[in-house]
């Protein structure tokens, strides 16, 4: 309910000096109205709140008024309603202003009556609600009084039941920590129903399960190992449990061993991988030695038939759908047909090789192929595989061995000997680095190369001993090496080849008399031939040039071993005789020019008189048989014998034969120095001296006669 506020009293601005303010009221009430400030909030609010409580009834309040008795709107306090329906007959403006500001505070405490009147009424109902609500509540606690008085009884009842349960709790704890212990005592100590199947029936496979059992049961003697070393001793709890896990332990052993039986039994493959089940049941029998041994010798008998088998069907039957060809079919190719057999157990090997290593679980070294193999001769599992790999091959060396043995022997070509025997020095090297050299097919290759050698040098030496029986055609004048000598040549060329091909760079002393044994056997028939056909046709033919004949022979066999570096020792030797050859041709050339040129007789006699006589006084150095010589030796050397000599040119060697040529010419030169020097020497008496050397070239002028052969000056005061 609102209530009016009070107008606001006049500022002191707004207010007429007494002295001169009306006394009249109406004066003074207009005064009061107009210094009245209705822009302030409370002002306004007072004035809302009367227009509200003067407001016009709506119709339906005013005929609800009309139809009230006279009586009662006599007794009732004039409302502002009655106001408002006074305003309604107001014949005079502002009678009901007036009538509002008679009756406003009549009106007011009418209004304040009657909300305190509808107040009273609210409150009389939540005084009735708040007697109820005290009944209540007093019920509520009459009961609460009974059950605590209830609840007080029942605890007194049950505070024996309580301490009995409280005991019997820590009895339970008591038991559920005992249970615990001896539950993870028995985990830890014993297998279960699951794992001790896994250990010992035959349905349960050998794999992970059955690992993880084996583990679980090695893990538990180990710990009751540690337990029983206490000071106490052992117990017989220790005493059972160990033995109850050996018993299961042994049992898993005899599976293990049971089924890599069965598994090595039907591994018939050449090429196979091995499963990690197998390497992991490999490496678990490694603890029981004598088992492992068991096993793996019946892995070596199958894989042994095994290859033999494949080596046999590769041999007679080929690859799958004939893809290789059978390797029998090539038997007219001594060569391919050995080669093809080699290589098939060398991938044998290499396929053996892989699946132990992947068996004993033992990695790859890194080594290169063909590369050497360290051996680690205190490894067991290197111990193993060696040992493994020499019982699954040995069945394959016997017909391996028939086979290259009767291939070798067949052969009557000593390059294609030769070249299977190089080709099995390969394979017996290659298996020494693979196998070691103790491996039973390493011996067997040895063996093979050892007689192909015995082979390949009786071939050798038959080819020597056939060449030496060789004879010269005596009408052939040509001094050019032989045919024979030719096709000898020809064979020594391609076996040097094949040989230096061989080489690796590591070649040991018996490959160094491998190569020694090739040349004196090839090469020494052919240079004895030589020598001794040229003196037999000699001794027939006697114009027949044997020293040129010798040394075209010699310089041919000479520029065949020349590409090969292992024959230089061989070279030497044949050097060495080749030099004795030339000069014992370069003596027979100097002998021959000196006859032809005139100056033999002269010079002979100087060097080698016959008697004290001065040289004047012999015959062939007398003044007339003098100037006769070295007017031959003038004439001779006008001639094209100074430059090049037509014996010389048979010489295979342009080099050679110039070389022989400038050594004669150059004694030829010393020989006239020492004419020209014993003419002027007083002691022989020549008249004239000067005269008798000056009348024809070169006039007694060595250097001129150096300058005639064609000699540089160098070369003439070396000499």
């Amino acid at each position: 309910m609102a209530t009016m506020a009070r107008p606001p009293a006049l500022s002191s601005e707004s207010r007429v000096p007494s002295s001169s303010a009306p006394k009249n009221p109406v004066s003074l009430r207009l005064y009061k109205v107009l210094s009245t400030r209705f822009d302030d909030e409370s002002t306004r609010e007072a004035l809302q709140t009367l227009s509200e409580l003067y407001t016009t009834p709506s119709k339906g309040k005013e005929i609800a008024r009309e139809e009230e008795p006279e009586a009662d709107r006599e007794d009732e306090v004039p409302r502002p309603t009655q106001a408002k329906d006074a305003s309604l007959k107001e014949l005079i403006p502002g009678e009901s202003a007036a009538r509002a500001r008679k009756h406003l505070r009549k009106d007011m405490e009418s209004q304040l009556a009657e909300g305190s009147r509808a107040f009273l009424q609210a409150f009389a109902e939540v005084d009735q609600k708040l007697d109820g609500l005290q009944a209540h509540v007093a019920a509520m606690r009459v009961a609460c009084d009974d059950a605590e008085a209830q609840l007080k009884l029942t605890d007194d009842a049950s505070r024996t039941l309580l301490e009995r349960a409280s005991n019997l709790r820590d009895e339970r704890n008591e038991v559920e920590s005992k249970r615990s212990i001896v539950t993870l005592f028995l985990d830890r100590f014993t297998l279960s129903d699951e794992e001790a199947e896994a250990l010992t029936s035959r349905d349960v496979p050998v794999g992970s399960r059955f690992f993880a059992a084996m583990d679980k049961t090695q893990r538990i003697r180990d710990d009751c190992r540690v337990l029983m070393a206490g000071e106490d001793g052992p117990t017989q709890a220790g005493l059972d449990i160990m033995s109850a896990t050996s018993s299961r332990l042994e049992a898993g052993y005899d599976k293990i061993l049971r089924w890599c039986t069965y598994e090595f039994t039907a591994l018939r493959d050449t090429h196979i991988e091995v499963p990690p089940n197998l390497s992991e049941a490999v490496r678990r029998l490694r603890d029981r030695p004598e088992l492992l041994t068991s096993a793996l010798t019946t892995l070596a008998q199958t894989r042994s038939q095994t290859l033999m088998d494949a080596f046999l069907a590769a041999l007679t039957r080929g690859g799958p759908g004939g893809l290789p060809r059978p390797i029998e079919l090539h038997a007219h190719d001594p060569l391919r047909y050995v080669g093809d057999m080699l290589a098939w157990v060398h991938q044998a090997i290499a396929a053996e090789r892989e699946f132990m290593e992947g068996l004993f679980g033992v990695g790859g070294d890194g080594r290169m192929v063909g590369s050497v193999r360290s051996f680690d001769e205190g490894s067991e599992e290197e111990g193993w595989i060696r040992e493994l790999m020499d019982l699954g091959v040995a069945k394959l060396c016997v017909p391996l061995k028939v086979r290259v043995q009767q291939t070798i022997r067949s052969q009557e070509s000593c390059i294609v000997s030769y070249k299977i025997t190089n080709l099995l020095q390969f394979y017996m090297l290659t298996m020494q680095r693979t196998i070691s050299e103790q491996a039973l097919l390493s011996k067997t290759l040895q063996e093979i190369m050892e007689i192909a050698y015995q082979v390949f040098y009786d071939t050798v030496d038959n080819l020597g001993r056939a060449l030496l029986r060789n004879t010269l055609d005596f009408d052939d004048p040509s001094l050019t090496p032989p045919l024979v000598i030719l096709d000898h040549a020809q064979i020594l060329r391609e076996i040097m080849a094949v040989y230096q091909s061989s080489l690796a760079g590591d070649e040991d002393a018996n490959e160094d008399q491998t190569g020694a044994h090739i040349l004196d056997a090839m090469l020494d028939p052919a240079v004895e031939m030589c020598l001794k056909a040229s003196e037999d046709k000699k001794a027939l033919r006697p114009k027949w040039d044997r020293e040129v004949f010798v040394l075209n022979c010699l310089t041919f066999l000479d520029g065949v071993l020349e590409p090969f570096a292992f024959t230089a020792k061989k070279r030497e030797a044949l050097q060495e005789l080749i030099r004795e050859h030339v000069a014992a041709l370069t003596e027979e050339h100097y002998h021959d020019i000196m006859v032809d040129a005139g100056l033999y007789d002269a010079v002979e006699t100087c060097e080698h008189p016959p008697t004290d006589e001065p040289l004047s006084r012999l015959p062939t150095t007398r003044p007339s048989d003098l100037q006769t010589a070295l007017h031959t030796f003038a004439l001779w050397l006008s001639g094209l014998e100074v430059v090049e000599s037509p014996r010389l040119a048979q010489l295979a060697g342009q080099r050679l034969a110039s070389e022989v040529h400038r050594a004669a010419l150059r004694r030829m030169a010393h020989a006239y120095r020492n004419l020209c020097a014993a003419v002027r020497r007083a002691e022989n008496k020549y008249e004239a001296a000067s005269t008798l050397l000056g009348g024809e070239r070169p006039f007694g002028q060595v250097h001129l006669l150096w300058q005639i052969f064609g000699f540089g000056e160098e070369e003439e005061k070396g000499e």
